[in-house]
């Protein structure tokens, strides 16, 4: 039996559930985190010591931390499918995964909070452009990347779609305008044609809207 703990509206979260729906697994999600508390109450943290979300258990095992979780599911799960069976393959899945979590998240996220997380009245314009130029060079290796293959890892979908992806609902739908490029637009209609992708990520999150604390 697969647990999953976390809010439904957190993207890192989000990145499990899209990945266990790609596999077909069956999971019990419970949520956790923002309005439902509980990540500092001692039995989460026995289990996830740095308090945040998600947390995955998978029998005896307990993964915390999304990308890991997300590597294990397609390892376990997604052999030939989210977890390319060749290194060579999974070497460049593993490196626009690592780049996501070192460089893509940082800046689409910090962008996300300048501009949608901190109220109006508080908002720093020159901030929110620096944050905007970041999040669009970033933008501009994907659609790069994007322009010689159609998922990140090559032909199929890959746990680094999932990892990078993830960031597509919030971009497009946060109320500011963030050229994509026309090769990650492409990449994006295409995860949106994944029943996995829209259950997982295309979720609401105005809970967060104007609130610099969760």
């Amino acid at each position: 039996m697969i647990t999953l703990w976390g809010r439904a509206s957190s993207a890192n979260v989000q990145k499990a559930v899209w990945a266990l729906g790609e596999l077909g697994l069956s999971y019990e999600h419970i949520p956790l985190g923002g309005k439902f508390g509980g990540n500092k109450e001692p039995a989460y943290l026995a289990m996830n010591p740095n308090g945040l979300v998600p947390t995955l258990r998978d029998g005896d095992l307990i993964v915390w931390e999304s990308h890991a979780i997300v590597r294990y599911l397609a390892a376990s799960y997604g052999a030939g499918t989210l977890w390319p069976a060749d290194p060579r393959d999974r070497a460049v899945v593993d490196q626009w995964t690592e780049w996501s979590a070192s460089t893509f998240q940082p800046a689409w996220l910090q962008l996300f909070w300048k501009f949608f997380r901190t109220p109006p009245a508080e908002r720093d314009a020159e901030a929110v452009g620096r944050t905007l130029e970041g999040t669009q060079r970033c933008l501009g290796m994907l659609d790069a990347r994007l322009a010689v293959a159609p998922f990140l890892g090559g032909d199929r979908l890959t746990y680094t779609d999932i990892v990078a992806g993830v960031a597509m609902y919030r971009l497009t739908t946060m109320g500011l305008s963030v050229p994509l490029g026309a090769n990650v637009s492409a990449w994006h209609a295409r995860l949106n044609k994944r029943e996995a992708f829209r259950v997982g990520v295309n979720v609401d999150y105005e809970e967060l809207r104007g609130r610099l604390a969760f």
